[in-house]
């Protein structure tokens, strides 16, 4: 059965206290970055840290007793996956969730903690999907999908709702895309009540399959790359999803790696906000393309379950894709003040050193002198340059590694 604008309305109306309403936030920040009046959609502040909940609980709700019987089972990169294993717990059925190897070690932790039973097979989501439905079809489990499903796509359309309903005279709507789930659902509800709101489908470089797939007017598939957006990091999007998307999308649109991290790193350090890498990629798109000058947009954050270990790279990749993190390599004689002398130029610019490393034993250094690497904290790329023309004035030879 399709999905339909009045089943978003009844899904939504059902979710009692258990669905949060995720607040919809104006940023004056990253407003003036994108020249945008931007709405921040916190759907990483639901309940277990992304908007998969709504259309699991829904779809889980939803479920007979016949086909609770033989309990769930699910394909998930982690956000789909908790959100399963979380509803399952509510409605008390046993919960099986296949994850690819390569999930967050974290989502993996927070699945098992909900009560799931975790198998981790395949090396992204088409793979693992294959898993689960050979265990569906030996077990008698009903299968959860993450996105190609009619009450998955109406659960999510309330997200839509929510929008219109906070801010009635949005220009653009900017949705991450992976399956198509999340889009789906938001384009039925927003078209229904007012067509004339745009909505942008944003995804990785990486996958593009939805684009791809529009662009032929059929399902595509795509080998994909390695991307840290693996909540969105689909090979083909649903038939279901592909049909609705097709028809309403008004454009998508692609980001890269380094974009996401610079919007992650931004999110963090000027809106306190940690949002994971496949829920930073409509605003990382605003942030770099700056595609609606004056109008109202809300970039929909999906997510914000981050593993703690890539959570230290995003800081440190942030901080030099900024130039607020240099780090350079200057070969020095091997004498008394030789490193103070470095050392007084660089603290004369009023640039703070973080780190350094100093090496006389490696073979590419040569008797008599010593290698030091300096990690250095920077203003930006402004102070980052007049670093380097200070020390060309000075004759000091170096190379920047970073």
């Amino acid at each position: 059965m399709n999905p339909t604008y009045d089943e978003i309305v009844k899904i939504r109306q059902s979710y009692g206290n258990m669905i949060r309403k995720t607040p919809l936030l104006y940023t004056d920040t990253f407003s003036k970055m994108s020249g945008s009046k931007v709405y921040l959609k916190a759907e990483f502040q639901q309940r277990t840290g992304s908007f998969k909940l709504r259309g699991a609980y829904a779809k889980i709700k939803a479920l007979t007793k016949e086909e609770k019987k033989n309990g769930v089972i699910a394909a998930s990169a982690g956000n789909h996956a908790q959100g399963v294993a979380f509803a399952s717990k509510l409605e008390k059925i046993p919960c099986t969730i296949v994850m690819p190897v390569t999930a967050s070690p974290a989502k993996v932790a927070a699945t098992r903690g909900y009560g799931a039973k975790v198998i981790l097979e395949g090396i992204n989501y088409d793979e693992s999907w294959a898993k689960a439905q050979e265990i569906s079809k030996k077990t008698g489990a009903k299968i959860i999908h993450a996105f190609d499903d009619s009450k998955i796509i109406e659960a999510n359309g309330a997200i839509g709702l929510e929008i219109l309903e906070d801010l009635p005279d949005v220009d653009e709507i900017y949705v991450p895309i992976g399956g198509g789930g999340l889009a789906a659902g938001v384009l039925l509800a927003v078209k229904a009540k007012n067509p004339k709101v745009k909505v942008i489908g944003v995804e990785s470089k990486a996958f593009p399959a939805m684009k791809n797939s529009i662009k032929v007017g059929r399902l595509q598939a795509v080998k994909g790359e390695r991307t840290i957006a693996d909540g969105i990091s689909v090979k083909m999007p649903g038939k279901l999803t592909f049909k609705i998307i097709n028809e309403l999308i008004d454009d998508i649109v692609l980001v890269d790696d380094t974009q996401i991290v610079k919007t992650m790193f931004l999110l963090m350090e000027r809106a306190k906000m940690v949002v994971e890498p496949a829920g930073a990629v409509t605003l990382a798109y605003l942030l770099n393309a700056k595609p609606a000058p004056g109008k109202k947009v809300v970039p929909i954050l999906g997510g914000g379950n981050v593993d703690m270990y890539l959570l230290g790279q995003i800081v440190a990749k942030g901080l030099t894709a900024m130039s607020r993190l240099v780090k350079i390599f200057i070969l020095l004689k091997d004498k008394p003040g030789a490193l103070k002398e470095v050392v007084d130029e660089i603290a004369s610019l009023s640039v703070n050193i973080v780190e350094v490393v100093h090496d006389r034993l490696s073979s590419n250094i040569d008797a008599g002198t010593a290698g030091v690497t300096l990690s250095l904290e920077m203003e930006g790329k402004e102070h980052a340059q007049k670093l380097v023309s200070h020390l060309k004035s000075r004759n000091i030879q170096f190379k920047i590694l970073t």
